[in-house]
């Protein structure tokens, strides 16, 4: 614990860690006062209220869980209520289309040069992105409903409101966009996945709020001993989550010696790390979609008695849910792991730069030594990120309060987690080049990056 101290405190005395930290706080700070401030024709005192009472509450929509990753802003009706979703959506269209397209996978193989155009497609991509979800927020608010009263204020022209309503929001996901860039470059962390990150931690005191009103309550059957049980089980998941996410597969490549003038190069054995969890979270964004399909399709039909009994089957709470879910996870990890990862590629460049796996032959053999070896250790990796999505809905049957079941499992764990990981792995990349102890003695942190 000393030792913990005292690199929490070699933080500080770093003039350069200590002004990006500081930085990084102050855009985050940005980041949270605009997911306060209400669109404007919007009923404030109205919304607020329901805001305060949605808090810590389930995410068992697409909109909820939409709120979830913008920290509340959605249900506010804020200027941010997009966050930075659009970005990343924008983000997974790239990557999709670099698997269809011969330009964008050109791209992705120029280097430093490729990387930026990508970048400036991103952000090109972002802005209709974001406009088409800003219409569908105005629509989605124009007929928001608290009780018999409407959010939007009865004086505001519709049309008038729909325009602004697109501008701001659209205008917020850029400026996010750019905050996000500017603590990437300037800051501590990657700027995109730490305003996401931010956006779910501020649920989690909520949550934990709720769960003491439910302890303290004289009518519930709750006590400090299962609060306790619950919070072993807390820190369990989260271990098992962290070793998800830095466990690797190491492939020794062997590189031939080479003689240039009077140099010698190669002759030394490096690894190929190869991810157990490839794919990151984006499996379970890709299932969470799909799900949320026959779910909205049902509810056009709130009258029909057979829509209904269907309806069932594909609430969040259903076992037949649960198991549909976790088979989408597993495909779609798979799916997600064929697009981020080729082995021919790796196989070809190793033996451009005269490469080899010990036992293995160039070329071919070695693009499926290398895919025989991914497909196996996706299995149980696929596997436990399936038991890890389903994990909330469990809970929830067991007790614990909505809101804080989300942080047992699901996209939300996996995304702290994740980001919690590459953010300390920076700083401890900082401490390090100074000569500073960092947070794990004798243990790298690998980073990871959404």
């Amino acid at each position: 614990m000393s030792g913990f101290v005292d690199s929490f405190r070699n933080i500080f005395k770093i003039e350069e860690l200590r002004q990006r930290i500081l930085f990084t706080l102050a855009l985050l700070l940005v980041v949270r006062i605009g997911a306060h401030i209400s669109l404007p024709g919007i009923n404030t005192s109205l919304i607020l209220e329901e805001a305060t009472k949605s808090q810590g509450s389930a995410t068992d929509s697409l909109l909820g869980m939409y709120d979830l990753f913008v920290g509340g802003a959605f249900y506010r009706a804020a200027i941010f209520s997009l966050g930075i979703m659009p970005y990343i959506s924008a983000s997974i269209i790239i990557q999709l289309l670099g698997a269809v397209f011969p330009y964008f996978q050109k791209l992705q193989k120029e280097g430093e040069d490729g990387r930026k155009k990508i970048n400036q497609l991103t952000r090109l991509g972002t802005i209709p992105v974001a406009a088409l979800q800003a219409w569908g927020v105005s629509v989605q608010l124009a007929s928001r409903q608290i009780g018999d009263i409407g959010v939007i204020s009865p004086e505001i022209n519709p049309f008038l409101f729909t325009v602004s309503t697109v501008i701001f929001l659209t205008a917020g996901t850029i400026f996010m966009m750019w905050l996000g860039e500017q603590i990437t470059e300037r800051g501590i962390g990657n700027g995109i996945s730490l305003i996401i990150f931010i956006g779910i931690i501020d649920r989690f005191p909520y949550s934990i709020f709720s769960e003491i009103q439910m302890v303290l309550d004289p009518n519930s059957d709750r006590n400090i001993l299962i609060e306790l049980l619950y919070f072993a089980a807390f820190v369990l998941i989260i271990a098992s989550v962290i070793s998800l996410t830095v466990a690797t597969r190491k492939i020794p490549v062997q590189y031939a010696k080479r003689v240039v003038g009077r140099k010698v190069f190669g002759g030394v054995t490096q690894y190929i790390p190869m991810k157990v969890n490839q794919a990151g979270v984006m499996p379970i964004i890709f299932a969470q979609s799909i799900m949320f399909i026959p779910s909205t399709f049902l509810s056009f039909f709130p009258n029909s008695e057979l829509m209904n009994n269907i309806a069932r089957y594909f609430d969040y709470t259903s076992w037949f849910y649960s198991f549909i879910y976790a088979l989408l996870i597993i495909f779609f990890t798979y799916f997600y792991t064929a697009i981020a990862f080729n082995p021919k590629d790796v196989a070809d460049n190793m033996k451009k730069q005269g490469g080899f796996i010990p036992g293995v032959r160039p070329g071919k053999p070695t693009s499926d030594y290398i895919d025989n070896i991914l497909t196996k250790i996706t299995l149980p990796g696929s596997i436990f990120l399936a038991i890890i999505a389903i994990m909330p809905t469990f809970l929830s049957k067991l007790g614990v309060t909505s809101g804080l079941a989300q942080f047992f499992g699901g996209t939300s764990l996996l995304i702290v987690v994740g980001v919690a990981l590459d953010t300390l792995q920076q700083i401890e990349s900082h401490l390090t080049m100074r000569h500073y102890d960092g947070f794990m003695k004798g243990t790298k942190l690998k980073s990871r990056r959404y």
